[in-house]
């Protein structure tokens, strides 16, 4: 089970979901109690080696380039505007692309380019993910290709919603978390426990 922390914003959140097993870390590049600047990300970064993913919100094909660039960033996760464009840009530089999809209706994926990951999250009409909401799961049971489920998933739910809904991935950001943007270090370890449970 691939496994993404996502809103991370210091050194030790960093460390606790990679010394956990990890698979990517997300910053949030976005307006959000986990927005960190392109500086912070390319410092949490550094060193290394799983995948670095920036979460971002109405940005431009070329500004995306650019914090990648400043940040050292391996993938994007673009919200909002521009996000099909973007997700392009971020392709045709080797990047792995996570492509938003809010859940609020049956799932149809048709859409979704297949050199890109879909990722599952609640629909909220005043943000984008980090609601710690779940969707209805029986929404996307019929999926048939790999897909990132997200949406408020914690340590004490993600076990059951990877054998509902068999997902390749799952991300998790403010189930995470002892307050809003404030990433507790054994929920970090606990999530990514049960989600590499076999």
């Amino acid at each position: 089970m691939w496994v993404k922390v996502c809103g991370l914003s210091s050194a030790a959140d960093v460390e606790a979901a990679v010394e956990a097993g990890a698979d990517a870390v997300g910053f949030v590049l976005a307006e959000s109690p986990r927005r960190v600047s392109p500086e912070t990300a390319r410092g949490l970064g550094e060193g290394l080696t799983i995948e670095r993913v920036l979460v971002t919100v109405d940005a431009l094909p070329d500004q995306l380039l650019r914090w990648v660039e400043a940040t050292g960033a391996t993938g994007v996760q673009p919200h909002g505007l521009h996000s099909a464009d973007a997700g392009d840009a971020a392709i045709s530089e080797g990047l792995l692309v996570l492509h938003p999809v809010p859940v609020r209706s049956r799932v149809d994926l048709g859409h979704v380019p297949g050199d890109r990951i879909p990722l599952l999250d609640t629909f909220e009409t005043t943000r984008h993910g980090g609601s710690g909401s779940s969707f209805d799961w029986s929404l996307i049971q019929s999926v048939a290709r790999d897909f990132v489920l997200a949406g408020g998933l914690n340590s004490e739910n993600v076990a059951g919603a990877i054998a509902r809904v068999s997902p390749w991935g799952v991300d998790a950001s403010s189930g995470l978390e002892s307050a809003p943007g404030v990433k507790d270090p054994e929920l970090i370890r606990e999530f990514v426990r049960e989600a590499k449970k076999k």
